[in-house]
């Protein structure tokens, strides 16, 4: 079930509603029932599968907790072992069969495995990465094993962040099902505002920006200069505002419920540094990886160069995490060149950097940071986005092919149209620049608190004005032809 649709219009309501009428001792039910519910919204049979991990990681923590020495590690190893092998074969099998095909053709061999007609579960890598977190944090003791297979159940199926995460961990999620949440009008209206702002940044300003870019990036070959690079840069901005604004609703959404996620992104193109990019962005993604395999594997804790080499492999892991392509493996490669670099060339880029005088300016001087970061990501977005690793070759050795001749078209009308608008017209792009000021705005003061704090604090006026404002601009601006699935949903 998509945020975006009809369906979830009526669903949520229902179960909130609900979830404030039924007793306590229900409302976990309800909560399951509901989640079963919205997942099989898309392909029922795959219940199934989740059914199967949630079975093993139920009991895999039990005897995790009441086993000693190798027993315990042999149990967490079953688990991680289910949880990775039920990824491996709907995410992976088809990928690697095609390397071996690749690399049998070279012998002029056929290759005799067959391939699978499956589809990918939706957020099989998100609710895979929870569970295991659950039967890792066991092993560790920094969780008690639960008891009660419905919460945990609920722990992994909990329908605001099932799909697309953030990927909680056990600690800040498993004890909230015990509480009793009673309805509370200010924190359910703040609920009710996130999602609202979730929903601008998709409906208004993703889905609009998707058109654009799509115009561009599902058939390259017959672009160079402006046109790629505008596409790329409207991607990234998309891809933010898409992302965001799932997990903005999936926060205000449990929010409503009394339940409290953490936050998934914190502003991460205004970062100075890819380090500070990747703790704003996907956080729960970010510390996960952080948590469980950089630490793993020594951390900062080992020599300057296995740091480096640990980074670099985290990053690697990271891409192949968001698809079986290598196209992500490159795109994970990148961000793992860029922060190796970084972090290897720091001492002579200060030298640089202190040399021309910028400290000097500090507001330009992280003027010209945030750019740079904005451009290096987005240039990694490239492999990201491109339907194949072909068409991301091209785009990324055409960037500045012809931008010369380009620039001296720039002012003529049919050229704004054609490369700038990319031919979705002025008023489509005027809509565009009107929703990401509205958002710049907003961003402007959620830097010292959250923005619904400050309209908290508004007199009643200025707050249904803004609020009207919100729901006319998401109603009449959005874009509703076809609701768009979530980019992250297919990871």
């Amino acid at each position: 079930m998509l945020f975006n649709s009809i369906e979830f219009l009526i669903f949520f309501p229902i179960v909130t509603i609900l979830y404030f009428v039924l007793p306590f001792r229900f409302r976990w039910a309800l909560l399951l029932a509901a989640s079963c519910y919205f997942y099989m919204a898309f392909v029922p049979i795959y219940m199934l599968i989740l059914g199967f991990t949630i079975v093993v990681d139920y009991y895999a923590g039990i005897y995790i907790e009441q086993s000693e020495g190798k027993k315990r590690k042999f149990y967490l190893t079953l688990s991680l072992i289910a949880n990775i092998g039920v990824l491996a074969i709907f995410k992976y099998y088809n990928f690697l069969n095609d390397n071996v095909t690749w690399l049998l053709k070279g012998f002029a061999l056929e290759n005799p495995i067959p391939y699978l007609k499956i589809l990918l579960p939706i957020g099989l890598s998100f609710h895979t990465f929870q569970a295991m977190s659950y039967t890792i944090e066991v092993y560790r003791g920094n969780q008690k094993a639960e008891r009660h297979f419905g919460i945990y159940s609920l722990y992994v199926m909990f329908y605001p962040q099932l799909v697309a995460g953030p990927i909680e961990r056990p600690q800040n999620v498993l004890h909230q099902f015990y509480e009793k949440h009673s309805f509370d009008y200010q924190r359910v209206t703040d609920g009710l505002k996130l999602m609202a702002w979730g929903m601008f940044k998709k409906v208004v300003i993703a889905d609009r920006l998707a058109v654009m870019v799509n115009q561009v990036y599902n058939d390259p070959y017959h672009q160079t200069g402006i046109p790629l690079i505008v596409a790329t840069a409207l991607f990234s901005i998309q891809i933010f505002c898409d992302f965001s604004g799932y997990s903005d609703i999936a926060l205000g959404s449990a929010q409503v419920m009394g339940f409290e996620l953490m936050k998934n992104f914190d502003r991460p193109y205004y970062s100075k540094t890819i380090s500070e990019f990747w703790r704003r962005w996907h956080i729960s993604l970010s510390t996960w990886f952080r948590d469980y395999l950089y630490f793993t594997m020594g951390g900062n804790r080992v020599s300057k160069w296995r740091r480096e080499y640990n980074l670099f492999i985290v990053f690697l892991v990271s891409g192949i995490w968001h698809g079986a392509s290598w196209n992500f493996v490159i795109w994970g490669a990148i961000h793992g060149f860029y922060l190796v670099f970084a972090n290897q060339t720091a001492t002579f880029r200060n030298k640089i950097v202190n040399a021309i005088g910028l400290p000097k300016f500090p507001t330009l001087y992280k003027i010209v940071q945030v750019i740079t970061i904005f451009c290096l990501t987005s240039f990694a977005w490239i492999f990201f986005r491109a339907v194949d690793f072909k068409s991301a070759s091209y785009i990324a050795t055409h960037l500045f092919t012809g931008l010369g001749e380009q620039l001296q078209q720039i002012g003529t009308k049919a050229f704004i149209e054609k490369n700038i608008f990319l031919g979705q017209g002025i008023t489509n792009f005027a809509m565009i620049v009107f929703a990401l000021f509205v958002m710049e705005v907003v961003h402007f003061f959620q830097r010292g608190q959250s923005l619904r704090t400050v309209i908290n604090q508004k007199p009643l006026l200025v707050r249904w004005v803004l609020y009207y404002g919100i729901i006319l601009a998401i109603l009449f601006l959005g874009m509703y032809d076809a609701p768009s699935q979530f980019i992250y949903f297919q990871f």
